[in-house]
């Protein structure tokens, strides 16, 4: 396997950019608040940004990319996703996606694990960010369409344009630990970004995490809020947990986590941001905001002092 985990050339830092709410996730966001947030990302010192056009049909890219164009190329990494290629919809009216994005569905998403598509899906992204290339290219979501043609096709494909040099470095993009695991053991990835598997809450991807350690693949860790429910120092009843209302014994187990961090007086959020670092496989932890507030609060929250003792008292719980 290559030496994966040597990625300091692409110079990730500790927290990056998820654009996926710029994206119009869940809600319609002004252009100028979007821009505003990316910005506010750029000023926290934020030099990784990650983007899909799975994210709002391709607006995320385009606004990723309207901000980003006019900033010194060597100064940031960039990550898109292929798998998903974009397409017209004649059936569109005027209807909005289904997929969780407030935007027209002007286009549709077509599932393309070819080395065809995935040439060409890059080539749009790059049209859509106005950029000459991006760093990393991660494959989305092989589990939800066919893991196995991710394998088989879709990951070859990604390591010749690697070999080419036409992105830097490639890796995959799911929820699925297991699925991760597969890829991992079957091609010479990079980089694996992992969703809400490992997190102070819970940890299952603990098995992957250590695979990737041994295969030198760094892992990007996203979702580190639970969908929410460990994104303020108070665990609300209605908080959110896997994109839906949070059953209450997972409220109660948060608000335990909650308890402990304010013993040592750290925020719930600080802790959930920082938690994922302690993993030495893990190399950067990626957050998504929609307002320039929220990059501003976790930049800060990253950079605040943890004490030790804090780490060991949760690790206690945990084992309780």
């Amino acid at each position: 396997m290559g030496a994966a985990m040597n990625l300091e050339p692409l110079n990730l830092g500790r927290l990056g950019f998820g654009a996926a709410g710029i994206g119009n996730l869940y809600k319609p966001i002004p252009d100028g608040e979007a821009l505003a947030t990316v910005l506010a990302a750029w000023d926290s010192g934020v030099r990784y940004f990650d983007t899909a056009p799975h994210y709002g049909l391709g607006l995320s890219e385009q606004r990723l990319g309207a901000v980003l164009r006019d900033k010194p190329r060597e100064e940031f990494v960039i990550s898109t996703k292929v798998g998903r290629l974009l397409e017209a919809n004649p059936d569109a009216g005027s209807g909005k996606d289904d997929e969780g994005f407030d935007v027209p569905a002007t286009s549709r998403r077509v599932w393309d694990f070819t080395e065809a598509g995935i040439r060409r899906s890059i080539e749009d992204s790059l049209e859509r960010l106005g950029l000459d290339h991006v760093d990393i290219a991660y494959l989305h979501d092989p589990d939800v369409h066919d893991l196995h043609k991710g394998i088989s096709q879709a990951l070859p494909a990604l390591e010749k344009l690697r070999q080419e040099g036409v992105v830097k470095a490639i890796g995959v993009g799911t929820n699925s630990a297991e699925a991760a695991l597969e890829c991992v053991e079957a091609a010479d990835l990079d980089l694996v970004m992992l969703a809400g598997r490992y997190t102070l809450l819970e940890q299952p991807g603990v098995p992957l995490l250590d695979r990737c350690e041994e295969h030198r693949t760094g892992v990007v860790n996203v979702g580190v809020y639970n969908s929410g429910l460990l994104a303020r120092p108070e665990v609300p009843d209605d908080a959110h947990y896997n994109y839906d209302r949070a059953p209450r014994a997972v409220v109660e187990r948060a608000r335990a986590l909650a308890a402990v961090c304010r013993d040592f007086g750290v925020e719930l959020p600080t802790a959930a941001l920082q938690f994922p670092l302690r993993h030495p496989a893990v190399v950067n932890v990626t957050v998504g905001a929609s307002r320039p507030e929220q990059v501003t609060s976790n930049a800060n929250r990253m950079q605040e002092s943890v004490p030790e003792e804090l780490w060991d008292a949760l690790e206690a719980l945990g084992r309780d």
